[in-house]
């Protein structure tokens, strides 16, 4: 397969990923192309790295550093500018480190590579992107797991983004239940619950009440990853890492995804 061929497969990610850390359509696509004028006026700068997008992200990220000029006027509302004013506020870069890892779904390694610093320092960078969105965007949570040191592990790391743990329930009627005490923002959830109950079944009764992103926390991921429709925003596989449990909850609130009921 040419080389050519291969960087048309990347195109669509790397302009959606150009449109979120500029802040336009136009100033994003006018930046995707300069790359590759770039590229075309000069190949080797995509070699050097055997991974041909983590070189092509590379060559994007410099072309976008020293060409300002490419950055158009503001976008008239009507794009998710709640999205669009918390990416601005997050420092540079961890707003590229989040993207690369959270958007695009770069690996932490694979965000070093591209950004040419240590595995340690893009955890770092992450770390510190998901600090300023949790300072952004502190909500409440409610966690539907069942077993107690699981669950005490998901509120730790809830409570050391910011957030406040509104419920901890073993079992269906519990979750329904706090949801009626406090609304909350986000929710954790297992899918097989204490009594036999299906968190999945909470899930959607609370779902019919109001609108919130859900986070399935789950050793079953077969259930839900089937190809119908629809499938989950946001799910984290038992066992999870703490680093990458953060990244998708930060995810989930900054762009802000609401779920929709769905069935097993």
């Amino acid at each position: 397969m040419s080389v050519s061929r291969e960087i048309s497969g990347h195109l669509p990610y790397l302009r959606r990923f150009a449109r979120a850390l500029v802040g336009s359509r136009e100033g994003g696509d006018a930046h995707v192309l300069a790359t590759l004028e770039a590229i075309v006026a000069d190949p080797r700068k995509l070699q050097g790295n055997e991974d041909l997008r983590i070189s092509l992200y590379k060559q994007f990220l410099k072309v976008w550093a020293t060409a300002p000029a490419l950055l158009p006027a503001p976008e008239a509302a009507g794009e998710d500018d709640g999205a669009r004013r918390r990416l601005d506020a997050i420092s540079l870069r961890p707003r590229v480190a989040f993207l690369l890892h959270a958007l695009e779904g770069f690996d932490l390694e694979q965000v070093g590579d591209t950004l040419d610093i240590s595995e340690r320092d893009a955890t770092a960078l992450i770390d510190a992107a998901n600090a300023e969105i949790a300072d952004q965007i502190a909500t409440n949570v409610l966690i539907i797991e069942d077993e107690p040191l699981i669950a005490h592990d998901l509120r730790s790391i809830v409570e050391e983004l910011g957030h406040s743990v509104v419920g901890m329930a073993r079992t269906h009627r519990e979750a329904v239940a706090a949801v009626g005490t406090a609304e909350p923002g986000l929710i954790l959830a297992d899918i097989q619950l204490a009594d036999g109950s299906s968190g999945l079944d909470a899930v959607n009764e609370i779902l019919d009440a109001l609108s919130t992103p859900v986070i399935f926390v789950t050793a079953y991921p077969e259930r839900f990853l089937t190809g119908a429709p629809p499938e989950p925003a946001f799910l984290v596989t038992k066992p999870f890492s703490v680093e990458s449990l953060k990244a998708v909850i930060s995810q989930a609130l900054f762009f802000n995804r609401r779920s929709q009921k769905r069935e097993v």
